[in-house]
């Protein structure tokens, strides 16, 4: 389980006001806000990666409020992916895992379970990402945020270069991977209609506060 108490963060003219969140494990959760809401700024402050000014976060049973990023066990996919250019589509996916120490049988084993989960065997083994589609892109994102088995995933507007055929696919995905990993996904869009069609429960940013449904 994921919690925020009276989160609060300001940031330039993004204000985040005494939020508070209950997201369960193995779910996917639907954050839906306009642009320049504050959505990306609650996602970098949950991964540690903005300092909030007052307020808890946990996570399961542990509060992480104060935890480095590497501590809290998260995987975030921001918008421009973050890929390693340079790197295999292997070499990326196994990178978290190198850093974290995993021995080579183990790091094996997991990204051919990554890429058996993201159908991605047809194409770990090129030599670079160059070639690759935009939902191919995605499905490495994905894949090298979860590598160390993230209690969190949070995405941030994972499909908004795709079209809608890929988007539809790509959703489902992401409810099977949220069940199949037990992992309790946050995803960020602006778009109502791809709300509607995802998610086990909705939330709205407004105005500096969290609401709950899409209405």
């Amino acid at each position: 389980m994921i919690r925020l108490e009276k989160l609060s963060l300001s940031l330039g003219s993004c204000h985040l006001r005494d939020l508070d969140l209950e997201l369960e494990r193995g779910t996917l959760n639907i954050l839906l806000g306009r642009s320049g809401c504050g959505k990306t700024t609650l996602l970098e402050a949950l991964c540690g990666l903005r300092k909030i000014d007052s307020g808890r976060i946990w996570c399961d049973d542990e509060e992480i409020t104060s935890l480095t990023p590497a501590q809290r066990r998260l995987g975030y996919v921001p918008q421009d992916l973050a890929l390693f250019q340079a790197l295999s589509p292997r070499a990326n996916l196994a990178f978290a895992l190198d850093i974290a120490g995993w021995s080579r049988p183990a790091i094996t084993a997991r990204v051919q379970e990554l890429s058996a989960l993201l159908k991605l065997e047809a194409l770990i083994e090129r030599k670079s990402l160059v070639g690759f589609s935009g939902g191919e892109r995605q499905r490495l994102a994905l894949g090298r945020a979860l590598a160390l088995r993230p209690r969190l995933l949070l995405l941030d507007e994972p499909f908004a270069a795709l079209d809608p055929e890929l988007r539809q696919e790509l959703g489902s995905m992401l409810r099977q991977l949220a069940r199949q990993e037990q992992v309790t996904i946050l995803m960020v869009t602006h778009s109502r209609a791809e709300a509607e069609t995802l998610g086990d429960s909705h939330w709205r940013l407004e105005n500096g506060s969290l609401k709950t449904g899409l209405v």
